[in-house]
């Protein structure tokens, strides 16, 4: 299949560059599957379009400030240090710029000595394994040194690093947030709640490859990136007794998504499990764990527009990205929100 055929124009004003003030006051576009219809709505109005008994499935997964930047030590040498996932107790896989000043026994020295890495092994692609050695407790010291590892396509700096949190974020490990997320206030939950709406958590670690280009010209080709994924025995059950009872599931994001179908393919009914997921979702590929989706819009020739495309369609998601691009709607990470069910 043509990696062409998930292809559109975007126009670059469109990316969002800095978070709404209220989360919950962008814009949603409600697309209909069954009908295909496109309605034009807000966030805030989202309970219109959910029933009592439906579920909304959230990734509770939380955002690493896992950008570092510090010198060599001896050169003092200006690195920068991306956190991709932890292998063991201190040692992480790292992505390093410049890469070729970081040789197997580099030490990088962060802030005034308060965290030292050095590497232990090469990787491709500017890739490193490095060993962090510091006082007191890990998290803390990131805390207090590392950045936001915002998209490389958004510019602007952003000066509260909690909107890059949804708010309920709470499971430390990820790279990038889970971004359809990001559109909900505790008070919109608590609303949708208290009129019979359940919450289910999942947890999924979101990796830097979510911004990979597809760089093959048929997709089938394409090396999907590995995430670690949670789900607990409390929220399968629930799953389970919400589909019995005629409910929706409605996933919020594609990392949710990605979790439930892979938990679907391997076991045929939702199940406590964890581990690694590389699942490509594309069509003519069907969605089995869910009955409908929340979700930003996204890139041109992504595996997220694939995703999507497989669970409402490649040509009824093109005309809404087309018709998204002349009412002006907001792109990517802070960008708008689309409900599809």
């Amino acid at each position: 299949m043509d990696i062409k055929q998930y292809d559109f124009e975007l126009p670059e004003e469109l990316i969002a560059q800095v978070p709404l003030q209220d989360r919950a006051s962008s814009r949603m576009m409600v697309l209909n599957r069954e009908e295909k219809a496109i309605e034009h709505k807000q966030f805030s109005d989202i309970k219109q379009f959910l029933n009592p008994g439906d579920c909304l499935v959230l990734n509770d997964t939380r955002v690493l400030p896992a950008r570092l930047y510090g010198a060599k030590e001896g050169t003092g040498g200006k690195v920068e240090v991306l956190l991709l996932h932890q292998t063991e107790n201190d040692e992480w896989e790292v992505l390093v710029k410049p890469a070729k000043k970081v040789k197997v026994g580099t030490k990088i020295v962060f802030g005034d000595g308060q965290l030292v890495a050095e590497c232990t092994e090469l990787q491709d692609h500017g890739g490193r394994k490095v060993r962090f050695s510091y006082e007191g407790i890990f998290l803390e010291v990131l805390e207090s040194l590392g950045e936001m590892p915002l998209p490389p396509y958004i510019k602007e700096q952003l000066p509260d690093r909690e909107r890059y949190q949804t708010v309920y974020a709470k499971e430390e490990g990820s790279a990038a947030a889970p971004t359809a997320g990001l559109h909900f206030t505790n008070e919109l939950l608590e609303d949708l709640q208290a009129y019979g709406v359940e919450i289910a958590y999942l947890t999924l670690h979101v990796g830097l490859g979510t911004f990979r280009p597809v760089s093959v010209d048929n997709i089938e080709e394409h090396d999907m990136h590995a995430e670690f994924y949670q789900v607990s025995k409390e929220t399968a059950d629930q799953l389970n007794r919400i589909r019995e009872n005629g409910g929706r599931i409605i996933s919020v994001g594609t990392t949710s998504t990605r979790t439930l179908e892979t938990i679907i393919r391997d076991y045929g009914t939702f199940t406590e499990a964890s581990g690694w997921t590389d699942i490509f979702i594309y069509p003519p590929q069907q969605l089995k764990a869910i009955d409908g989706l929340i979700t930003n819009f996204h890139l041109p020739k992504s595996t997220l527009i694939m995703l999507v495309s497989a669970f409402a369609g490649r040509d009824f998601i093109l005309e809404a990205y087309h018709q998204a691009v002349e009412e002006r709607y907001r792109f990517f990470s802070f960008g708008d929100a689309m409900l599809i069910v």
